[in-house]
């Protein structure tokens, strides 16, 4: 005799958890939170974000595949072709030496991603932990090091980078350590802040009350819940950078020839002007782009991350 229930013409619908047998095996979906979550949805709504996504993601794409869809090597000195016009040869014309505009202005992507992450890494690295500190714990630890951020935040960013520049020589590589440190006030006074409003929420008074140590209550309860608004300050704190490296690379502080990058080449073109005005437009055109792009996504992150932003 097999089964009461088929001999009776019946099933059994209590389901495999009820019967004692496995559930189905289900494909997993990791992105399914993602892409339903409401902050999503409110940044797909965002339009000039979504713009300026795409702008950031073909500079992205043009930094990492520069090598192989250059028309040129970016160093290439043709002096026979020297501040050509733009042509089918060369579609930005060519520099004062006959360096390919394009193929500069390619590479160049690389070279300014690069710089702003990097000035942007490093200002975060430093800056959170002083503002983090200052704000959690309070009294003199946060008199002193607010007064030390203070002292910086009273030099505008760029005179700061120049003054850094200046003591540690020019380059590339201390021009990205000039931009870090100058954004580093920036974080620990925004840091500070949310860290002075998080620290009271409830939530945090009661993992106190379960006996949780103070660094512990910073580190999971505390941080996590003030991360977001970093996240938006550290998008338009690209554009900041990649402007700022441009201004020392036209200053002749940052980087140095032939490195491809924009601000440098600008400053390379101002003498030709009046004869070869391509020169300086088409770096300066990339690096409007750049900073248009971050900020339109980092004003669209900002409000998908905070609901009382939200576009209606």
């Amino acid at each position: 005799m097999r089964s009461s229930t088929r001999a009776s013409g019946t099933t059994d619908r209590r389901g495999p958890e009820a019967s004692g047998a496995a559930p189905p095996v289900r494909g997993l979906r990791p992105w399914r939170g993602i892409v339903f979550s409401p902050a999503w949805r409110r940044f797909r709504r965002h339009r000039a974000a979504q713009a300026g996504a795409v702008i950031l993601a073909a500079f992205l794409l043009l930094g990492m595949v520069a090598p192989w869809i250059a028309p040129y090597a970016p160093e290439e000195i043709d002096l026979g072709q020297n501040l050509a016009r733009p042509s089918r040869a060369h579609p930005f014309g060519t520099d004062q030496v006959g360096r390919d505009l394009l193929s500069r202005v390619i590479h160049g992507a690389r070279i300014s991603m690069l710089i702003g992450t990097i000035s942007v890494g490093l200002g975060a690295l430093l800056g959170l932990p002083v503002g983090a500190v200052g704000g959690y714990h309070g009294r003199w630890i946060d008199r002193t090091l607010m007064a030390v951020v203070d002292i910086l935040l009273s030099f505008p960013p760029i005179l700061l980078a120049i003054v850094v520049v200046v003591v540690f020589g020019p380059g590339l590589r201390n021009a990205m350590l000039a931009i870090g440190i100058a954004q580093m006030p920036i974080y620990a006074r925004l840091m500070r802040g949310e860290i002075l409003r998080v620290r009271t929420e409830t939530f945090v008074e009661a993992a106190r009350a379960t006996g949780q140590s103070e660094t512990r209550v910073l580190l999971r309860h505390v941080l996590p819940n003030s991360i977001a608004p970093i996240i938006v300050q550290s998008t338009l704190n690209l554009a900041s950078a990649i402007l700022s490296a441009a201004y020392l690379g036209f200053l002749g502080l940052g980087a140095q020839p032939p490195t491809p990058e924009w601000g440098a080449m600008m400053s390379e073109g101002r003498t030709y002007l009046r004869v070869a005005p391509h020169v300086s437009i088409f770096p300066g055109v990339a690096i409007m782009l750049a900073v248009l792009a971050f900020n339109l996504f980092g004003d669209g992150l900002r409000d998908a991350l905070d609901p009382r932003m939200s576009r209606r």
